[in-house]
Formats: structure tokens, sequence, C-alpha cells
């Protein structure tokens, strides 16, 4: 097959290597891409945002599935267009891509259909919104309704500080994406990360995982796209994981198919275990970054079988299987991140670090300029390794870190501590 795989981060490079490894491609592209990326497909200077160049490439290449990586595609309808043309595509439509696009549709449809979520209503102005959270106290949680790269959400401890988010995202912090927000009560209890691969009418799971949102240890610092992930998490018990597919994600696909808008790819539902179950927070319409990176290395299975039958309404004839072994991966970011980082500072020591066993490096924000791997983002690299305990995954992983030389990087030095305490406790 000749696949095209669109995007140019961490998520895509672990996408990437998976694919590659199918004996099924026999011509593999990535646009954009980065310097990890380019070792295992060709790299093409493709502006993703526009969708008739895209089309263009994949007739003359004659592509036959293209594999879309990041929410903002699937937001602007790249899956429709795609289809349109002839071309088979990974990923939601438009309609459904509002299940990341939009909170308020999201939690509407939860309404409809009986999901378990926090209590929430939407505001179109400041005034309205400010006199809501006054009624009811804080924490609370400040959402701007679209897409806002993984930042547009405040978890106020007071309402001084919810006053604040309603003000900086009714002035335009977050542009288009602030223009509706949603304010929704504070669910405590362990967050988790669930994914599930959907063709329209089925949904199977995928293995759990565990993300760290924020930027410093012990879960202090703001919130990031994330810093890191593990997976399997302890926290998804059987029990759990039936109830999550029976009470959200099966009802998620089955009301957007009753809707007319019937959801395929991979649903990412960001799942809170509270005490009276697990209840809802947010969907995302595509792997998470970086949980994408740990499902990948334990998949047993080949990836491109399953991206099929998604997209061809045939997963109710399919299996997934996944390697015993626990993964984790560890976000190498540059000083500043989530704020103001330096771009283009020089990173060594790569091919040293790859040699600590079982470890993959993931490139997540690279450029290669003249035989030197320089930083290109805010997060950078993913520092991956598998173990036959979540121990044993983190010690291979911080080992491959301590080998990288990157003076202007940092990362959280403890993923995985809940698994990890778990472990011990067990002896």
């Amino acid at each position: 097959m000749h696949i095209l795989l669109l995007g140019s981060g961490g998520r895509e490079h672990a996408l990437a290597w998976k694919i590659a490894a199918s004996p099924l491609v026999t011509k593999f592209w990535c646009a954009p891409g980065n310097a990890g990326i380019a070792k295992e497909a060709e790299c093409v200077g493709l502006d993703v945002a526009d969708h008739a160049a895209v089309i263009d490439f994949c007739k003359t290449n004659a592509v036959e599935l293209v594999v879309v990586g990041p929410e903002t595609p699937l937001a602007a309808g790249i899956v429709d267009d795609l289809t349109a043309a002839g071309i088979k595509a990974f990923g939601p439509s438009r309609v459904a891509a509002q299940l990341e696009s939009s909170k308020g549709f999201t939690k509407a449809l939860c309404t409809e259909f009986g999901i378990p979520t926090g209590a929430y209503k939407r505001f179109t102005n400041a005034a309205d919104a400010r006199a809501y959270v006054q009624s009811q106290g804080a924490p609370i949680v400040v959402k701007a309704d679209g897409l806002a790269a993984g930042k547009g959400v405040v978890v106020a401890k007071t309402v001084r500080e919810a006053e604040d988010a309603i003000a900086m995202m009714f002035e335009g912090a977050f542009g288009e994406a602030g223009a509706e927000v949603v304010i929704e009560e504070f669910l405590p209890g362990r967050e988790i990360s669930f994914f599930a691969l959907c063709d329209g009418e089925t949904a199977i799971p995928l293995a759990s995982a565990q993300d760290h949102k924020r930027v410093f240890d012990h879960d202090v610092g703001p919130n990031t796209g994330g810093m890191g992930a593990y997976s399997p998490t302890p926290l998804v018990t059987p029990a759990i994981h039936d109830a999550i597919m029976a009470k959200i994600v099966l009802p998620t696909v089955a009301g957007m198919k009753q809707r007319g808008t019937p959801f395929r790819g991979i649903l990412y539902a960001g799942i809170m275990l509270t005490t009276q179950g697990p209840k809802l927070f947010e969907f995302n319409v595509r792997f998470g970054d970086p949980e994408c990176q740990v499902l990948m290395l334990r998949m047993m299975s080949d990836i491109v079988p399953a991206l099929l039958a998604s997209c061809d309404g045939q997963l109710k004839h399919f299996d997934l299987r996944w390697h015993p072994d626990s993964a984790l991966t560890v976000v190498m970011a540059a000083k500043g991140y989530p704020g103001d980082y330096q771009k283009g500072t020089r990173i060594e020591g790569l091919d040293d670090a790859a040699k600590v066993e079982t470890v993959e490096i993931f490139h997540a924000g690279t450029l290669a300029k003249d035989g030197a791997i320089l930083a290109n983002g805010g997060r950078v690299l993913n520092v991956c390794a598998l173990g036959a305990t979540v121990t044993e995954a983190q010690a291979r992983a911080y080992q491959a870190v301590d080998r990288i030389r990157w003076p202007e990087g940092f990362c959280r030095r403890d993923i995985g501590w809940q698994a990890v305490e778990a472990e011990k406790a067990k002896g």
C-alpha cells in the first residue's frame, strides 16, 4: 500500500514507526514530518491546511490511505475532502470531530444520551459567566469551547482565578476558540486516558494509559500538552474498564450514529475516576500525545489493518493484541515551556541514548540541519522504554535521558510515580 501520514509531532513519529513496520506498506510519506520521522518515511513539504494540495499529492502518488495525526486538520474537515475525492482517510469527519473541537457539543451529547460527566453551563459573554461562577463557588473549571492546543482549560481553585480565566478567554487569548466558554463542575478523583478504535458503529478498546499534564515533578506548575505517560495504568481495573466502555464509549458511538454523524477513528476519553464511578471530562478525536507513544510500543498487532478496518466499518470482526510489558515515555521539553522557549538549540547524544535496552526515542519538535539535530518546538523529544514493570521501564527511560546532552532542555523526573508506588506497595 501507499500511505501518507499527516503531522509532525511525537505522536506522528510513533505512528510512523509503527506503520513503517507493517509488511503491507510499499511506499510511505509523511507531511511535513520531522528529523526523527525522516528515518521511517519520506518527508514531504506539504501544507496540511491546504486540502487541495494534499489531495493533489495523493492522486499524483496513488496514495491508498491517509492517516491524520493532529486534531486541527480533522476539525477543518480534511477527512471529508479526501473522502469526497475518493481517497481513504483514517479519522472522523468535521462534524464528528466536534467531539474535540467544541466542548459545548460534547456536553450536549452527554446530556442527550445520559453519559456521566460534570454539571456545566455554556456562556457567550463574560458577565453571565462571572455571575454563574459566583453562584457556584470554587474549585470550578473554565474552558474555551474550541481548540486551543491543549491550553484552553483552567482549573480555578478560587472564584478570582475563575473570573480571571473568563476575562482572559473573552478578551481573545485563544482567538475564535474562546468566543464561547463552558464552565463545569470540578470533578475530584484520579485522571486517566482511555482510547477506543471506532468504525461508526463498533468500538474496540485500546490499552489504558496515564498522562502527566503538569509541567513539574509532583504534579505542580501549569498544565501542558503532556510531560510523559505510561501504559497500562493500575488505576484501570477490569471493572472500571468495562464501566468506561458501557457507560461512556459505547453510548457515544451509538449516539453519534443515531444523530447521523457516525464517529470513525480514535476516540480518546479523558476520564476522572470519581467516587460515583468514571465520568467524562473531555473527548479528543485522535491519539493522545504522549499516550500514543506508549500504546505503539505495546501494540503487538499490525496497525495498518486496524486503521483500514476503522475506515471500512469492519471492526466487529477485529481484535488487537498487546505486549504484557509496561511502556513509559518521558517528554524532554525546551526550558520555559509551556511559556516562552528558545528554538534552534543543539541536541547531542541521541544515538548513545538509543542503545539502552528497549529504548525508542521519538522526535516531537526537531529539525535536522548541517548534520545536527536542533530543537524546534516546546516538547522536543519522547524518550520511551519497555519493561516487565513500570519501575523497570522508568529506570531504562531515565538512563537514556541521562545520556542526552541538551543543556537547554528539561524533563520531569517522576513519570509513572503512581504505578511505581503501587508496585513498591505490592513488594
